[in-house]
């Protein structure tokens, strides 16, 4: 089959297409044709070798993938050749731990393309277990921009973050995937939003998608901007994805009692703030990370009515993957890049 691996940790230009062995699925795992395969900016941190510097070389990257089913492993009944499947983009690799919940408290966890073997390739195994049939009816480059940016948003937003309708709910950057799903689950469950973005671009995407206040974080002071559109409450809910220094201003922007949700560090792992005024007013840091696969089975349907929808930078085929990972690392990405296992 063809693949894009890495051989070794750099940039874009170590992303090659080579041919290698189609995997056989074990007892209990299903061999997927993969017909579509999302980048995610995981990928482009894996590829830096910043995730996990231990990772054995040949390496196939990337985490999200939908496809048919091609093979079926001794003892596999959920599913049968060619039906349509969406990957869990992490799941425990040991059998026994398959219960655990959240998944990602499991000891085995592993994230395909970042501790196993991953997804930008023509086939892939995965354990019928973590695997779950597509009932959207949808083109596969839509539902494979998915995964990780949507489990992420329902785990955050919904499950962590505890929005419910009504709330004031800011998503820190907003036109990156995660911050793409997490308005689209925010508004769903009948919260008002606000974004911040870093250019008008982003900021035209953010208000497509419905949030009520977007703030340019490189023009004004998005705690200011917050307090404004609270009359000086503060938001109940932040989700941030940046971490750094914008963690530390966020916690400033949401009210006493408010929820503070974080799983991103593009600003930087480390933060310092003043713990006195944080405890006095009771806020409530909470760290988080992807969801569980029961989390993205109850939005299938809110997926195939149209309520929660990828916003694809492009479509390419997969040896067109060095190029896609240039965009990322450029952040010149408006949206998801999809990638083509099977076209020229």
């Amino acid at each position: 089959m063809k693949a894009a691996v890495i051989r070794a940790f750099g940039g874009p230009e170590q992303i090659r297409i080579e041919d290698i062995p189609t995997p056989t699925p074990g007892p209990g795992q299903v061999l997927v044709k993969v017909l579509a395969a999302g980048i995610n900016r995981l990928d482009h941190y894996v590829r830096l070798g910043q995730i996990n510097p231990h990772l054995p070389f040949p390496h196939i990257l990337g985490s999200d993938a939908v496809g048919e089913v091609a093979e079926l492993g001794a003892g596999v009944s959920r599913f049968a050749i060619g039906d349509r499947v969406i990957a869990m983009p992490g799941y425990p690799t040991n059998p026994a731990e398959a219960h655990i919940r959240p998944v990602t408290a499991a000891a085995s966890y592993a994230i395909p393309g970042t501790h196993i073997q991953g997804t930008y390739a023509q086939y892939a195994v995965v354990p019928e277990v973590w695997l779950l049939r597509d009932t959207t009816g949808l083109p596969v480059e839509q539902i494979a921009a998915m995964p990780v940016a949507l489990l992420i948003a329902i785990r955050s937003v919904q499950i962590v973050g505890e929005v419910k309708a009504g709330d004031r709910v800011l998503i820190h950057a907003g036109a990156s995937s995660t911050g793409i799903m997490s308005i689209q689950v925010a508004r769903a469950l009948g919260a008002r939003v606000a974004v911040t973005v870093q250019n008008e671009a982003s900021a035209k995407l953010a208000r497509m998608l419905g949030a009520e206040l977007v703030i340019d974080s490189g023009k004004e002071d998005f705690v200011q901007a917050l307090a404004a559109w609270t009359d000086g409450r503060g938001v109940d809910v932040a989700i941030d994805n940046l971490g750094g220094d914008v963690l530390a201003r966020t916690i400033e922007a949401v009210k006493p009692q408010g929820i503070i949700v974080t799983m991103g560090f593009m600003a930087g792992p480390e933060v310092t703030f003043d713990i006195r005024n944080f405890f006095f007013t009771q806020k409530q840091l909470r760290g988080t990370l992807v969801g569980d696969i029961e989390d993205f089975a109850a939005w299938l349907e809110p997926i195939r009515a149209g309520k929660i929808k990828p916003v694809i930078d492009s479509v390419l085929p997969l040896s067109d993957a060095a190029q896609a990972h240039e965009r990322i690392a450029g952040n010149q990405a408006r949206g998801s890049i999809v990638l083509l296992p099977w076209a020229e």
